[in-house]
């Protein structure tokens, strides 16, 4: 077989994951290349206008490569992945998964529970910023961006109190050290967070048969239904919305969750997940969810980030 060329983002955290299907793929006695690709997202292209409408910032030029035939398989960070992928790409693989919890970092070791009142905790995602009003209303939450290394250095710096990442990533860069799993529950994961995507084309069945080998059936179930939840409630990376796919004894579970942007009320279920179809789940996540109002949440979280956008 041909030397695989595996197309990942440069940043630290994009570089293990690459190196880690590498390792895996290189296992089972195939030959692999990484290929670096700088994205929009790593340029700082951050527009509004692009995280509204769920533009993939950190995948666009990396699925460029694979569809112009300039790599072969690409890695990613699940989460990151639009749930609907150009035409000729496909989801070829999800190997096993890492912790899907996010986590706190704080100078002084404090949980979510034990910060002081008016502590200044930082993070970047909607999802988490609206989460962590809903649990603590008395704590300042504040924008933090930049790679994980950065954002934890800003705690350490003393620039934040404290900061909320991916347990995953904290992991992966032997970054853990001190920092609390939140649990899933107070704070729903981002539909496939913790998880690798595995991207192939859609017409390469030779590459497609390579990867299916680290696949994780369990793990790729789960986080169909995480997506399938995303895509029933039509919403993009501007509205806060968790979903959260585990193994229940036996079977799966799916939780999903909508945030109101200022904390106030949130929305969630949780239902049975049959492997075999897990899209069924989330699309029935979503439906219940639109019972409960949560278009009325998604609309508002949507207007208000065009608001910030002007």
């Amino acid at each position: 077989m041909r030397t695989l060329r595996i197309a990942t983002r440069g940043s630290a955290l994009a570089r293990w994951q690459a190196e880690h299907v590498r390792t895996l793929l290189e296992a089972l006695d195939y030959r692999c290349e990484i290929e670096i690709i700088t994205t929009s997202g790593d340029r700082g292209n951050r527009t509004p206008t692009a995280e509204i409408t769920g533009k993939a910032l950190f995948t666009k030029e990396i699925e460029d490569a694979l569809l112009q035939n300039a790599a072969d398989l690409a890695v990613h960070s699940l989460k990151d992945v639009a749930i609907e992928m150009p035409a000729g790409l496909v989801l070829g693989a999800v190997p096993t998964r890492d912790d899907p919890r996010d986590a706190i970092v704080s100078r002084d070791g404090r949980s979510l529970d034990e910060l002081l009142p008016g502590s200044r905790v930082g993070t970047a995602s909607i999802r988490r910023r609206s989460a962590l009003r809903a649990a603590r209303q008395d704590l300042e939450i504040t924008t933090l961006r930049g790679n994980v290394p950065t954002r934890v250095r800003r705690v350490t710096d003393g620039d934040v109190d404290a900061a909320v990442l991916a347990m995953a990533g904290l992991r992966r860069l032997q970054l853990a050290e001190g920092a609390l799993p939140i649990d899933s529950a107070t704070i729903v994961p981002a539909p496939g967070q913790g998880a690798l995507a595995i991207q192939t084309r859609e017409d390469d069945p030779e590459v497609q048969g390579a990867v299916e080998r680290i696949d994780d059936p369990a793990v790729h179930a789960a986080v169909l239904a995480e997506r399938a939840a995303l895509l029933g409630l039509e919403s993009g990376c501007a509205v806060p919305i968790g979903a959260h796919c585990w193994r229940n004894g036996e079977s799966l579970a799916l939780s999903v969750a909508v945030y109101a942007i200022d904390g106030s009320r949130t929305l969630q279920t949780t239902l049975p997940v049959d492997p075999a179809v897990p899209t069924e789940a989330g699309r029935s996540a979503a439906q219940e969810l639109e019972r409960q109002g949560a278009n009325e949440l998604i609309l508002a979280a949507l207007a208000a980030a065009n608001t910030e956008g002007v």
